[in-house]
């Protein structure tokens, strides 16, 4: 399909979660051209738009593999015919098995091409790798830093046990799809029902106090919601303490209490 438009300059990169690096890029660009591997998992598919105020462009990676780099370049000029300029990352890498790099690109593109060094973030090199690494191992605020934005999930409503709002606390349980997990734990998080954003506690991990199997399961503070069905999106905002077994229900309770307390003051201070 032939674009009419026109771009004139554009953004190139998988783009996955939208970092401050990322930002950088875009911020330099009329459009963004995403390359979509299917192996998002920090913001997946068109979700990473949310955090693009451009024109965004989806090339598959299964439509434009095989193309040399000279025709990927050649694709570009013809999506774009007005095109003037690229951006990208200095690691930038293009074309049939990566051929071309930023060197190449120059010299490919008639045109200007601006290349964006290495961010760093209180010396961590910001890459979607990095901040990975750092969702599963739960540290949340480095995330969000390195993100400039709150980490966020999406997932199913599903059926739980029944047993949180007998004997503990009400919960929404729910299925979530190709995101990245952070580490097992209870966080301080916000969730985004019926398009408002409220205040909420989350666990992920294994149940070990009562049947051991594995939940994603938040609890809105301070409101009863009722009965959800659907999606619902998750940001977090910070950790609160490891997954670990309790003597019973009453001890997992209390614990409970203690953690929406300790989430009720973080959310007030985020």
């Amino acid at each position: 399909m032939k674009l009419t438009n026109s771009i004139k300059s554009i953004a190139i990169g998988s783009f996955d979660g939208i970092h401050i690096a990322h930002q950088k890029l875009i911020s330099q660009s009329e459009a963004v051209v995403i390359i979509e591997k299917n192996r998002a998992t920090i913001t997946t598919g068109y979700k990473r738009t949310e955090y693009i105020n451009k024109p965004s462009f989806f090339y598959h990676f299964d439509h434009i593999k095989l193309l040399t780099a000279k025709e990927f370049i050649e694709k570009l000029k013809e999506d774009f015919p007005k095109l003037e300029k690229i951006i990208v990352g200095y690691d930038f890498a293009f074309g049939y098995k990566k051929e071309g790099n930023t060197a190449l690109l120059q010299k490919l593109f008639n045109g200007e091409v601006i290349i964006v060094d290495e961010v760093k973030y209180n010396n961590i090199s910001v890459h979607s790798c990095t901040i990975r690494k750092y969702i599963t191992k739960g540290n949340i605020d480095i995330v969000n830093k390195l993100l400039n934005h709150n980490y966020k999930i999406d997932g199913k409503v599903i059926k739980g046990q029944g047993l949180g709002k007998k004997e503990l606390v009400p919960t929404l349980n729910l299925k979530v799809y190709d995101y990245i997990l952070p580490k097992s734990g209870v966080y301080t998080t916000s969730s985004l029902i019926n398009n408002r954003w409220l205040p909420s506690v989350s666990f992920l991990g294994h149940r070990v106090t009562t049947d051991g199997s594995f939940a994603i399961e938040t609890h809105i503070i301070d409101k009863d919601i009722g009965e959800i069905e659907g999606s619902i999106s998750l940001e977090f905002i910070s950790y609160i303490r490891g997954n670990r077994k309790f003597e019973g229900l009453d001890a997992l309770k209390k614990q409970i209490e203690s953690d929406i307390e300790l989430a009720r003051y973080n959310y007030t201070k985020a």
